[in-house]
């Protein structure tokens, strides 16, 4: 009996966006593909500023957290 199991594959990515004013924000990507091309992810947290899923301000970094 095998009572070790392999870890689930991650369903979404998370990141942690900063503004210059010193607040951070986090935004969830589920489509893995997106999460890896840098220019994906800086599109879609303008297009999350856009719908209010995100604060409105000057993004300073966004970095992969898990």
């Amino acid at each position: 009996m095998n009572t070790f199991r392999r870890a689930a594959p991650a369903k979404s990515v998370m990141f942690m966006v900063s503004y210059d004013d010193g607040r951070t924000a986090y935004l969830w990507i589920d489509n893995l593909a997106q999460a890896g091309d840098t220019r994906a992810v800086g599109l879609v947290a303008r297009a999350q500023q856009e719908q209010g899923s995100l604060p409105e301000g000057t993004i300073t970094s966004i970095r992969r957290v898990r």
